[in-house]
C-alpha cells in the first residue's frame, strides 16, 4: 500500500495536513473535492444545492472510486464514508488515516457552513452528521490519529509516527 488516504470531518484538516504530509514524504497529493469541482464545473455547495445531497454523495463516490494512483496522499471529502463503495475503494487504495477531532473542535473550525460544501441532509445539523459519520470513519480507517489541540506541524508528525508504527517497511 503506497497511498495514504486522510479521512475525517470537514474542518479536520485533511487537505492542509495532506499537502504538508505529501511534501514531507515526497509523495503526490490529490484533493477529491477539487477533483469533483473540476469535473462538474461547479463549487461543492452549488452541486449540493442544485442536485441534492444524495446525488452529491454519488458524485463523491464516483470521484473516489475513479482514483488510480500510486505514491499519493489523498484527501477525500468529509462525506466519503457515506457510500460503501468509497470505503472499500479507499481501503484497497492505501492506508486510511482518520484525523479524529471532537465535535466541539470541528464546529469551532468551520466558519462558513452555508457555503463550505458540507453534505448535510435537509434538517441535519453538523452534530447529527458527526454522530452518523464518526463510527463510519472508525470502521474505514486502518489508523486513527487523535489531533485535538495540535498544530499543523504536530499533526503531520503524529500522522507520520502512526504510519511508521502501522507499516514500518514504508514510512
Amino acid at each position: 500500500m503506497d497511498n495514504i488516504i486522510l479521512i475525517g470531518m470537514p474542518g479536520s484538516g485533511k487537505s492542509t495536513v495532506g499537502v504538508v504530509l505529501a511534501k514531507a514524504l515526497g509523495l503526490g497529493f490529490v484533493d477529491v473535492d477539487l477533483l469533483i469541482q473540476e469535473r462538474e464545473g461547479a463549487l461543492l455547495q452549488e452541486l449540493i444545492d442544485s442536485r441534492g445531497v444524495e446525488r452529491f454523495l454519488d458524485l463523491e463516490r464516483d470521484a473516489v472510486c475513479s482514483l488510480r494512483c500510486r505514491g499519493t496522499v489523498v484527501a477525500p471529502g468529509g462525506s466519503c464514508v457515506c457510500r460503501e463503495e468509497s470505503i472499500a475503494h479507499m481501503r484497497a487504495l492505501g492506508t486510511v488515516v482518520y484525523l479524529e477531532l471532537p465535535l466541539e473542535d470541528v464546529a469551532g473550525r468551520i466558519h462558513n457552513m452555508a457555503s463550505r460544501g458540507i453534505a448535510l441532509s435537509p434538517g441535519q445539523t453538523l452534530a447529527g452528521a458527526y454522530q452518523y459519520r464518526a463510527p463510519l470513519y472508525g470502521r474505514c480507517a486502518h489508523i486513527t490519529v487523535p489531533i485535538r489541540g495540535q498544530s499543523l506541524a504536530e499533526t503531520v508528525e503524529a500522522v507520520k509516527k502512526a504510519l511508521a508504527r502501522y507499516d514500518n517497511r514504508r514510512f
